[in-house]
């Protein structure tokens, strides 16, 4: 089976997570949950659900040294929700959080990578995330934002449609097709 890891911050849609990984299992992935500390906190009473629906422990922490890995080798990493900390934290290489150092170290593994943010209207004026999304699509991050991707609502509003699940799934499938 082909495996996906399935990371994501401390935003509205991290709460979805459920049907997320029964949608990327029903294409054929086989899930691995990463999430930031902030967001495992978030979920912290499903994280035994789903650690259930993927089989795997649902990771927030590096290991320590020395320790085996618990997941297999990722073929593809879908990051999504990506805060605006997240991706600048991601586009600076800073990789004090778990999934931000697994994204990190993945681009020059050439893991093929995926990223949808998640961010409102009011972030985006900084000038730090424009720069930090061309950093990554210049170090070849596939990133869903702006027109046919994720399109920053005002502060504080939530769209009636919801966060695009489908189109970062479709996105990360049509890079990396899963086998079941």
């Amino acid at each position: 089976m082909t495996t996906l890891y399935l990371f994501g911050s401390a935003a509205p849609p991290v709460f979805e997570m459920v049907q997320v990984i029964e949608d990327a299992r029903a294409r054929g992935w086989d899930v691995c949950l990463g999430l930031t500390p902030m967001a495992a906190r978030w979920l912290g009473e499903q994280l035994p659900e789903l650690e259930r629906l993927t089989g795997h422990p649902v990771r927030s922490e590096y290991k320590l040294p020395g320790e085996p890995d618990v997941w297999p080798p990722a073929d593809a990493i879908l990051f999504a929700p990506a805060t605006f900390n997240t991706v600048n934290t991601w586009a600076l290489g800073l990789t004090s959080s778990f999934v931000v150092g697994v994204v990190a170290e993945g681009i020059g593994k050439r893991i093929p990578t995926v990223t949808m943010p998640c961010v409102n209207a009011a972030y985006v004026q900084h000038p730090a995330f424009d720069r930090s999304v061309e950093t990554l699509r210049g170090a070849g991050v596939t990133v869903l934002y702006g027109p046919g991707g994720f399109v920053p609502n005002q502060p504080g509003e939530r769209r009636p449609e919801g966060f695009p699940w489908r189109l970062a799934l479709d996105a990360v499938g049509a890079i990396v097709s899963p086998t079941s």
